[in-house]
């Protein structure tokens, strides 16, 4: 395996944790970095570089942020967005992956891209609810706002230095494993 290609499973795995925060944002960061050549993706990608693809995913994701911060919606979207995340976390992984065969590239896209961006959507869904269930949705705006951020310094890492991309991720995917601990129940 080369560096390159290590590199752009960093790349995918990034984009796939903050598909999990933000379904359209990282498909949107992934589609500026193409349409400004800072990343090459897969022959058969090659249309999320352009310019219709960069715009529809700029619009979806200015929708999809603003409607995070509409009380009781936001919780409809993440109810709608979990097999959307689990798909687009799979499809970001596909289109950056380099120099592996199908068989490898579409089996670490659908364990690594797609399970990690439906882990992280879940304990986001998970954080919401019970932020709307103790604070009746007045907290909502504050977890939206952070899910956001974290998609946003995620998804720039990953394309612009994909090892610092993937420390954020395990970070990340830490944090989760703690939060399920501490929500799980014990055994007696």
């Amino acid at each position: 395996m080369t560096s390159e290609t290590i590199i752009s499973i960093f790349l995918g795995i990034g984009l796939a944790t903050s598909v999990g925060f933000r379904v359209f944002l990282p498909l949107f960061a992934l589609s500026l970095a193409a349409y400004f050549n800072l990343w090459e993706l897969n022959e058969s990608w090659q249309w999320i570089g352009s310019l219709g693809a960069l715009i529809t995913l700029g619009v979806a994701t200015i929708v999809e942020i603003f409607a995070y911060y509409i009380p009781w919606v936001d919780n409809l979207l993440d109810s709608m967005a979990l097999p959307l995340a689990t798909v687009a976390g799979t499809a970001v992984m596909v289109s950056t992956i380099a120099d592996l065969s199908p068989m490898i590239t579409w089996t670490l896209a659908i364990i690594a891209g797609g399970g990690t961006a439906t882990a992280i959507k879940g304990a986001s869904a998970t954080t919401r609810l019970g932020s709307t269930a103790t604070t009746g949705g007045l907290a909502n705006p504050i977890v939206s706002s952070v899910e956001t951020g974290t998609a946003v310094v995620v998804s720039t890492a990953s394309v612009m230095a994909p090892i610092l991309g993937i420390i954020l991720v395990i970070i990340i995917l830490s944090m989760v494993f703690l939060f399920y601990r501490k929500i799980r129940p014990r055994k007696k």
